[in-house]
C-alpha cells in the first residue's frame, strides 16, 4: 500500500499571499480552473524520486491526492490531503521539495494572470511570446543582472545508462570546477548528473552560490520530476516556452545521449540557428558522451546532415569520452560569445538578439490529425523542416509518456507520420536504434511504439 501523508504546510518564499480571485481560480475544478493543472504539478514534486516516467501512472497511484489554498491572515498556507510520503521527514516537508512546491504555484499563478489573461502580451506573435518568456523567467528570479556569461545548459535522456549517468556527472564536476553554473531540464538521468557534478565541485572551489535551473512544463513534469539538486524551478506553460527560455537564457549547451526529447531539442536548438538572422550568432554547442555512447552520436550526427545538411553540424562538435575537453571547449566558446555581447551592446542575462521564428513558439498539440499532416517534405527552408522534425519527435514524447498522449494512442492507434522515401528511412533507422537501445522508456520497462512511418 502506498504511503501518504496529511498536513499543512507554508510556502518557502516564492509567495505570501494570493487575491481572492486567485485562491478561487486554484481551487476551480472546471476546464477554465487551475485547481487540475496545480494538483497535476504539485503532485510531481511531492513525487520527486519515484523511478517512473509514466505520468498517467503518477496520477493513478496518487487518486486521493489532493492540494487546497489557504488564505489566512498571517499568510498562505498549503492544505495537503494524501500527499506521497517521500516528501516528508519525521512528519516535515523536505525543504527542497517545499521550495518546489512554491514554485510551481508562483509560476501557475503569474501565467493565468499575468501572461494568458493580459492584453499586454500578444502570443499570437514572435515578439510577444519572447516578451512572455522574458517576463516569467523574470519573476521567477532566474535572471541575474549582474553576472557575468557562465549558464550551461545540459540536455539528455532521463532513460540512460549508468555508465553514461557517471559521465555526465564528470562533465558536470568539470563544469563546476571551472565555476560554470548548471541549468537542465530538472528531471534525472543526464538533467541530474551534471548538476550533481558541478554540486561536488562547487564545493572543493568553495564556489558560493551556485546556481542549478531546472526549466519544465506542465506536461513533462510528472514524468520528469524535479531533482532535489535544482535550486531554482521555473514551470513555463508549454514545451515551445520551456525550450526558448533555455536558448535565451543559457551560453553554452551540452547534449548527453538521450532519446526523442533530446533529438527535439537538438532539431529545435538547430533549426533556431539555421535561421539566417542568427548566421553570426556565437553559441558553443558539445555533443558528449562515454566511448560507449559514440555509435549514439554517429547515427545523431548522421541523420541531421541527411535531413538538416552539413551547416547544421557546423553548428555543433562532438567531443568522446573527455569530460575535461568538454569543459575547456564549453569555456572557449563562452569567452567568444562574451566578447560578442560586449561588442554589441547585449544583455548577459537574456538573449534578446536571437532570433526565434514563430513556427518554433506556437504550442503544438500533437493530436492524431496534427501529426499525420506533418510537412517532412525537402521542399521547404532547413529551418522550417527543422521545425516539423520538431513537433514530430514533440508527438512522440508526448505518446510515450504525457498523460494526454498516453490517452490519444490507446483510443486512437498509434500516430502516423508522412514523409518521402530518404527522410523516412533515415528516421525509421533513427527511431529503431533508440528502441534498440532503450532510450524510449526507462531501462525494464517495454516500449510499445506510438508511432508508424508512413511513406
Amino acid at each position: 500500500m502506498t504511503k501518504t501523508v496529511s498536513t499543512i504546510v507554508a510556502p518557502e518564499g516564492s509567495l505570501e499571499v494570493l487575491s481572492q480571485h486567485e485562491v478561487e481560480r486554484l481551487r476551480d475544478t472546471s476546464s477554465s480552473g487551475l485547481h487540475d493543472l496545480f494538483r497535476r504539478c504539485a503532485l510531481a514534486v511531492l513525487n520527486c524520486g519515484t523511478p517512473t516516467d509514466d505520468s498517467r501512472e503518477v496520477l493513478e497511484t496518487y487518486r486521493s491526492f489532493e492540494i487546497e489554498v489557504i488564505q489566512e491572515d498571517r499568510g498562505l498556507r498549503l492544505k495537503l490531503e494524501n500527499a506521497p510520503a517521500g516528501a516528508f521527514v519525521d512528519g516535515r516537508m523536505i525543504r527542497g521539495i517545499r521550495e518546489h512546491l512554491s514554485a510551481v504555484l508562483r509560476d501557475i499563478v503569474y501565467v493565468s494572470n499575468e501572461i494568458q489573461n493580459n492584453d499586454s502580451f500578444d502570443l499570437n506573435n514572435s515578439q510577444g511570446i519572447t516578451n512572455a518568456v522574458f517576463h516569467i523567467l523574470r519573476n521567477a528570479g532566474a535572471l541575474k543582472s549582474g553576472s557575468t556569461p557562465n549558464m550551461v545548459v545540459c540536455w539528455g535522456g532521463h532513460s540512460i545508462s549508468r555508465e553514461e549517468y557517471d559521465y555526465s556527472k564528470s562533465v558536470g564536476y568539470q563544469l563546476g570546477l571551472r565555476h560554470k553554473d548548471i541549468c537542465t531540464g530538472c528531471g534525472p538521468g543526464a538533467m541530474k548528473g551534471p548538476m550533481k557534478g558541478a554540486h561536488v565541485a562547487h564545493a572543493k572551489q568553495r564556489f558560493d552560490g551556485g546556481r542549478y535551473l531546472g526549466i519544465s512544463e506542465p506536461g513533462i513534469i510528472a514524468a520528469e520530476a524535479p531533482n532535489p539538486i535544482v535550486n531554482e524551478l521555473v514551470i513555463m506553460p508549454d514545451i515551445e516556452k520551456r525550450l526558448e527560455a533555455f536558448l535565451r537564457v543559457g551560453h553554452g549547451i551540452i547534449v548527453f545521449p538521450g532519446g526523442v526529447g533530446t533529438t527535439e531539442e537538438i532539431l529545435y536548438l538547430l533549426g533556431v540557428l539555421m535561421h539566417p538572422d542568427n548566421a553570426d550568432m556565437p553559441l558553443p554547442v558539445v555533443l558528449t558522451g562515454p566511448a560507449s555512447s559514440a555509435p549514439y552520436f554517429e547515427q545523431v550526427d548522421a541523420f541531421i546532415r541527411a535531413t538538416l545538411g552539413d551547416k547544421a553540424a557546423d553548428r555543433y562538435q562532438i567531443i568522446i569520452d573527455d569530460p575535461s575537453a568538454v569543459a575547456t571547449a564549453m569555456c572557449h566558446g563562452i569567452d567568444r560569445l562574451t566578447l560578442f555581447r560586449r561588442d554589441n551592446d547585449d544583455a548577459f542575462y537574456f538573449n534578446w538578439r536571437l532570433t526565434v521564428p514563430l513556427e518554433f513558439q506556437q504550442p503544438f498539440i500533437p493530436t492524431h490529425e496534427a501529426m499525420a499532416g506533418l510537412n517532412l517534405g525537402n521542399d521547404q527552408p532547413v529551418h522550417e523542416l527543422a521545425a516539423n522534425l520538431r513537433r514530430a519527435f514533440s508527438g512522440i514524447v508526448a505518446g510515450n509518456v504525457k498523460e494526454q498522449g498516453i490517452h490519444a494512442i490507446e483510443q486512437y492507434g498509434p500516430y502516423q507520420l508522412h514523409a518521402p522515401g530518404e527522410l523516412m528511412t533515415r528516421l525509421d533507422h533513427l527511431l529503431n536504434a533508440f528502441v534498440a537501445q532503450h532510450r524510449m522508456k526507462l531501462p525494464g520497462t517495454h516500449y510499445e511504439p506510438c508511432y508508424e512511418l508512413m511513406g
